[in-house]
């Protein structure tokens, strides 16, 4: 079972592994990230961070979709991350499952303006995810589990 969905540029540190996995129970963790399931030191890396006895599992956008369509795992209260938000969208488009994304954290680049306090967007995210509400995706942010959910609307997005 998904227990969330979150995108986080940083992937796996000490509030995912530690503050959202011991809040929602979870025993697995999935990554889901292009770059980093072909790039063995971040995957030594991400392996080193995670929390005794959570299962840590890193795939590629189009693995991801098929292990968790296929439901292999359903038997594990599973976190997903994934990087950025079109990794995202790729993933939520393709997976009935995900009914929700936790908006997490996204790096300050060019171009790209602050919808919350650690995350930012540009016109493309804006737009992926204004598709993502219009199919009746739930997008929430909060840095950590024991603030208030904040509701992202279509306003935040123009």
């Amino acid at each position: 079972m998904i227990k969330i969905c979150r995108i986080d540029h940083r992937l796996l540190h000490g509030q995912v592994a530690f503050v959202w996995c011991r809040s929602l129970n979870a025993d697995a963790i999935l990554i889901v990230s292009d770059a980093v399931a072909k790039d063995e030191m971040r995957m030594a890396t991400m392996r080193l961070a995670k929390p005794a006895g959570v299962k840590l599992v890193i795939k590629s956008v189009e693995d991801s979709i098929k292990v968790i369509n296929s439901g292999v795992t359903d038997k594990y209260k599973l976190m997903v991350v994934v990087e950025n938000v079109q990794d995202a969208y790729d993933l939520v488009k393709a997976c009935e499952r995900i009914k929700s994304v936790n908006l997490g954290g996204s790096k300050i680049e060019e171009n790209r303006r602050k919808l919350d306090t650690a995350f930012y967007v540009d016109d493309n995210d804006c737009r992926l995810l204004g598709e993502l509400l219009d199919h009746g995706i739930e997008l929430e942010i909060r840095q950590v589990p024991e603030e208030k959910k904040k509701i992202v609307t279509k306003d935040m997005l123009s």
